[in-house]
């Protein structure tokens, strides 16, 4: 069956750094678009990047520059780089698999928490 299966998070102090990673398996990977979503507590759920089967990525806006989102399909893992941490990026990261015909996000991880201290 689809399993997504998120590492890497922790605990970081303002400015550092953090690699996610996402684990796929049950499925054919590479032909998908995954993306990554992060809620904080008191929160909505929100989308932060996501990258298609071809490897073009798009972002939350206010996110550009210091978060990247990357694949590899040999491995079946997608990746979200987060470097210059802030406070507000405390939040579980969950990554999601985007289904064809209907462009919902059909399948999600269970999340790794980002707690970012200042």
């Amino acid at each position: 069956q689809v399993q997504l299966i998120e590492s890497g998070g922790g605990l970081v102090q303002a400015g550092g750094s953090l690699r996610l990673s996402c684990a796929a398996s049950g499925f054919a990977f590479h032909i998908y678009r995954m993306a990554w979503f992060r809620q904080a507590p008191g929160k909505q759920r929100e989308l932060v990047a996501h990258i298609t089967s071809a490897g073009n990525t798009n972002y939350l806006e206010s996110l550009k520059g210091r978060f990247t989102i990357s694949r590899d399909n040999d491995r079946s893992t997608v990746y979200l780089q987060m470097n210059s941490l802030k406070p507000e990026d405390t939040a579980v990261y969950s990554c999601a698999r985007q289904e064809f015909y209907t462009s919902a996000y059909g399948y999600w991880g269970r999340g790794t928490q980002v707690t970012v201290s200042s």
